[in-house]
């Protein structure tokens, strides 16, 4: 892997950002809070270090929500289009970063899913379901 930053951003451009490797880990997260703030199945999150990521724009649009009962959980968004962004640890050592916000690949996988007790009653992987290199006629 590489050490180069990995350009990331939200979905209308008003908040950009850089990861720098090494990611300390890339998972999917299957508890309920995280499939309510992504309105999906998990959320697909690379945890870094603090000094990993840089915003090189729009830092003002990021907001965050911390659950009062949450030990860890947070959440960061753009104000202006809601995508989802990375957010800083409560202790402020670490950033969990949305891999969906990422513009680049960043070279790693994701190497585990946690809180898979909790998934989604619906939720059946991917084997076995069609897939379509676009939109289905």
């Amino acid at each position: 892997m590489s050490d180069k930053p990995i350009k990331a951003s939200c979905l209308c451009g008003g908040v950009t950002f850089e990861v720098t490797p090494p990611i300390i880990f890339f998972q999917y997260c299957h508890c309920s809070r995280c499939r309510k703030a992504t309105g999906s199945a998990h959320g697909a999150n690379l945890f870094i270090k603090k000094e990993q990521l840089a915003w090189t724009s729009g830092e003002e649009l990021v907001k965050r929500y911390e659950m009062p009962d949450a030990k860890f959980f947070c959440t960061g968004w753009c104000d202006k289009c809601g995508s989802a962004l990375p957010w800083l640890s409560r202790n402020g050592k670490y950033y969990l970063v949305p891999a969906g916000a990422l513009d680049e690949d960043p070279g790693v996988k994701p190497t585990r899913n946690i809180h898979w007790a909790s998934k989604g009653e619906w939720y059946d992987g991917l084997e076995g379901m069609e897939k379509f290199e676009g939109e289905p006629h």
